[in-house]
Order: C-alpha cells, then sequence, then structure tokens
C-alpha cells in the first residue's frame, strides 16, 4: 500500500504546516520524520541554545502529532540520503515538504527534488514560513531590493498573505515497512542536545515554553496587552513591551501567516497603529531571508565588500572576555550580555548597543560578536542573525550610518530611565538611585576596594573618536 512521507525541518507545528495538511487530505499511512543533518555541505553546526529549544521543541510535537494519531520519526545523518532511504522503505508514493531558503538547504532539497523524479514518488514543496518568497519580490528593474523600506512597500502592495490552515484533526495511521512494522528511529536523548557537563539551560528553562501551544499562548498575550503600545513599548527593555514570538517563528512553531492573521481577527474594527509597527518587524524578518538568499556567505562575508578593507582590531581575550560575560563595565552592555547568558534572549534595543560596543567601541569584527549569539540566542536564524550584526557593523544592506555609534550611557538614559532592566541583571548596582547608575564609576560603585562591579574597559570618547576615523578613512578610500 502506498504511504506519504513528510519532511519536517523549520517547521515545527501541526497549525498552518501545508505538507501535513496535503498528508492529511491524502489519507495515505503516514510518515512524520525529523533529520537532524549536521553532515550535509554548508549546513551550518547549531549553537548551543538552538540544541536546547530545538530538543523541547521535538517533544512537544512528538506529543501533538501523537493526539492526532501519528507520531515522531528521529534520524540522523545526511538528509537527502535518509530521505531516500525511508521513501524506499515505507513504499512511499508522496514526499511532502516546506521549502527552506538557505543555499545549502536549497541544494540538499533539490538534490532529493530530482531523485525523486527519477526514482517515482510524488515530490512536492509548500510556502509555509515565509509570506514573501524570496523571488517573488522584485524591484522595477527585475533584481533583489537591498533597502527594506521599499522592499517592505512592495510586499504590502502585492497580495495579502494567504489565511491559515487549520491543523488536522485527525492524521492517517503510521505507515509500516515490508516487516510490517514501523520505521525505526532514534530516542531524542540520543542526541544529546541538552547541556550536562555544566547544564547551563535553568534560566532557560524559567524562561521560555518551547513548542506550538507556547508560541500561541505569547500571540494571545501580546495582543491581549503590549500590542496597544507596541511602538514605544519595544524600546523599553524594562517591560513586557515585545512579543517575544522570534524563537518560535525561527523553529517554525508558529507561522508568520497565522500571526499576521490573528491581528487582523484580533481586532476586526481596526487595529491600534501600533501594529503597523509590530508588522514591519515582521517584515524586517522577510527582508533578512531575501539578503541571505541571494548572499549565502552573509554570515562570514560583509555584504558590502568595501568592508573588506576595514582596519577592525583584535580585542583583547581580556576584553573579549568582558564582553561576553557582561563585565564591560557600562551598565546597558552588561546587562543585556547577562540576560543573553541567562535566558538565551536579549531585548532587541539592548541588542544594537551591545553590538554596537563590540563593533565600533572595541573596533572588534562583527563576525566574532555573530558567532557568539548564533551559540547564546534562542531564536538565532541564518538569515537574522548576520544581516543584524552587518546592519549595525555598517558593512551591510540598509546599514546602520556609520556614525550612529550607540552611546551605551544615553540609550539606557534614554530607555530604562529609572533603571529597572539595570538593577534586574545586575544585583550588584541595585542600590544605587537611577541617576547614578547609569555611570557607577561616577557614585565611586566600580573599581575599588569591595565594588563587585567593574571600572569600564574602553572610554567612550576616545573609542568613538577612533571609530569614526577608521570608517572616514574607509569611505574616503
Amino acid at each position: 500500500m502506498s504511504s506519504t512521507l513528510v519532511w519536517l525541518r523549520d517547521d515545527l507545528r501541526l497549525d498552518d504546516n501545508p505538507a501535513l495538511t496535503k498528508a492529511a487530505a491524502l489519507g495515505n499511512p503516514l510518515t512524520v520524520v525529523y533529520v537532524l543533518d549536521e553532515e550535509s555541505e554548508g549546513i551550518r553546526p547549531l549553537g548551543g541554545a538552538v540544541k536546547w529549544w530545538l530538543h523541547h521543541s521535538l517533544s512537544r510535537l512528538d506529543a501533538a502529532l501523537d493526539a492526532a494519531g501519528s507520531r515522531l520519526l528521529l534520524r540522523r545523518g545526511s538528509a537527502a540520503g535518509i530521505i531516500q532511504e525511508l521513501t524506499r522503505e515505507t513504499s512511499a508514493s508522496s514526499l511532502l515538504w516546506n521549502r527552506r531558503y538557505g543555499e545549502p538547504e536549497r541544494t540538499v532539497d533539490a538534490d532529493v527534488q530530482s531523485w525523486a523524479t527519477e526514482h517515482g514518488p510524488n515530490a512536492e514543496s509548500f510556502q509555509a514560513n515565509l509570506m514573501f518568497e524570496p523571488w517573488t519580490i522584485r524591484t522595477g528593474a527585475g533584481g533583489p531590493y537591498k533597502v527594506f523600506t521599499p522592499f517592505w512597500r512592495a510586499c504590502l502592495a502585492g497580495t495579502e498573505p494567504r489565511r491559515p490552515l487549520a491543523a488536522p484533526g485527525k492524521l492517517p495511521a503510521t505507515a509500516l515497512s515490508a516487516a510490517g512494522e514501523p520505521p525505526a528511529g532514534d530516542s531524542l536523548e540520543s542526541w544529546g542536545l541538552l547541556p550536562r557537563r555544566p547544564d547551563w539551560s535553568a534560566g532557560l528553562t524559567r524562561t521560555w515554553t518551547p513548542g506550538e501551544a507556547g508560541a500561541h499562548s505569547l500571540l494571545e498575550d501580546f495582543l491581549e496587552g503590549p500590542s496597544a503600545d507596541y511602538a514605544t513599548g519595544r524600546d523599553l527593555p524594562g517591560v513586557e513591551g515585545t512579543s517575544r514570538l522570534s524563537p518560535h517563528l525561527r523553529f517554525g512553531e508558529i507561522s508568520p501567516f497565522r500571526i499576521w492573521h490573528t491581528i487582523r481577527d484580533h481586532f476586526p474594527h481596526g487595529e491600534p497603529a501600533d501594529l503597523g509597527v509590530f508588522r514591519s518587524q515582521l517584515g524586517w524578518r522577510e527582508f533578512c531571508w531575501q539578503l541571505l538568499y541571494e548572499n549565502p556567505s552573509l554570515a562570514i562575508q560583509n555584504y558590502r565588500p568595501e568592508f573588506d578593507r576595514f582596519p577592525w582590531e583584535t580585542p583583547s581575550a581580556a576584553e573579549l572576555h568582558a564582553w561576553q560575560q557582561g563585565q564591560t563595565g557600562y551598565p546597558l552592555v552588561d546587562a543585556g550580555m547577562r540576560q543573553l547568558w541567562q535566558t538565551g534572549w536579549m531585548h532587541n534595543r539592548v541588542r544594537m548597543a551591545a553590538a554596537s560596543f563590540l563593533v565600533k567601541n572595541l573596533m572588534t569584527d562583527w563576525r566574532l560578536g555573530e558567532a557568539w549569539f548564533w551559540d547564546t540566542l534562542v531564536d538565532a536564524d541564518a538569515a537574522s542573525n548576520p544581516a543584524n550584526w552587518q546592519w549595525v557593523a555598517g558593512s551591510g544592506a540598509d546599514a546602520s550610518p556609520y556614525f550612529r555609534i550607540f552611546n551605551p550611557v544615553t540609550q539606557s538614559r534614554k530607555f530604562d530611565a529609572g533603571g529597572k532592566y539595570l538593577r534586574h541583571y545586575l544585583p550588584e548596582l541595585s542600590g544605587l538611585e537611577a541617576k547614578a547608575i547609569h555611570e557607577p564609576w561616577k557614585a565611586g560603585a566600580s573599581g575599588g576596594p569591595g565594588m563587585d562591579y567593574p571600572e569600564p574597559i574602553v572610554g567612550l570618547p576616545e573609542s568613538r573618536a577612533r571609530a569614526l576615523e577608521a570608517y572616514q578613512r574607509l569611505k574616503d578610500s
């Protein structure tokens, strides 16, 4: 009897999953597989925080599939070979997946498609994780956009993203091999995705609920609360002003189509104006994926090739460690880096300040920061992480102007005036008054005997001047 094989990747959900919806409609015995591919050429190894999330996401997906009458099969290795083997093993006549947009992943998918064309199973792919696929949004000259605002304007001028698909209430029974048994797979625990020695994940566990249900709960909470003041609240790290949906989007536990139309449905008589700003954040994610689609080496090569001549300096081991561990002596940078280490996430306003400090005040190559975030962020994806770092560095598309250097003192005074965020992540400064906490060295609260907080590792005026001189030399060359 013919069967259907659904190959899941960054789409770990039942809701609005076109491949699963098609499988349910076909009604044939079903195999749902996730392949942990660390072998195919060019596939970027997962960071530690992402591995933690993936473990819990797969566990909850397996439970959801079980409730719908199916199961999740896990296999590890080269994806193309495993999918071909599993197709033969289950006599699959239909092979379904949702599309990916990084070059190594597209190469794997194309290889599987070519094999299927030659060997018989009907292979079909679907649009599931981007509302505007990269090749569909083009300038009048037919090329990709290099600036976000016209890109997003073009997206909004076209057809509205499709309505999301409901989760299948019931999935077909599990396909059997020729031996009459379900295909064998790995145990999730055998993959060793969770940190053990040491186990640094306690803060992540307290902060997050990976999985589809957690994503929908966060969306509901956002629409009932922070969405009304998103345009201003999103910049305040001391309040819950953002959706925190980024890691759920990274793993496809919720689709952008679902978010887009849930907003529409939640406000049938008109959305708060602030939600236009939120939609543009979804648009920035789409723009980053177009950048990666057109520039597959975005994580290792400057988007703007003139930055190949930029005189990055090699930070001392002490400086780099101080930035990574939140010991720079600048409270906003340090609070953000400690939030990152404790929770696997950092407020976006603070991300920009922390990244700017590393790249511009310490004159450190953006790739070192991108690699650290790749390993420590639960929402690190292959497009947004390098695109955002290049934006801060000035080497990317639609880049921050070279003369824009985030002053961490000015930023914390403006966006965390009372010091609520700083006190939460820097308990050693909790006794300082609001006017002193942004510059603790002026209050005698750093560097001296018995003081737990470090003095600044670099001066802001002189490091700013050094960066501006280097950027100006590049601009004039």
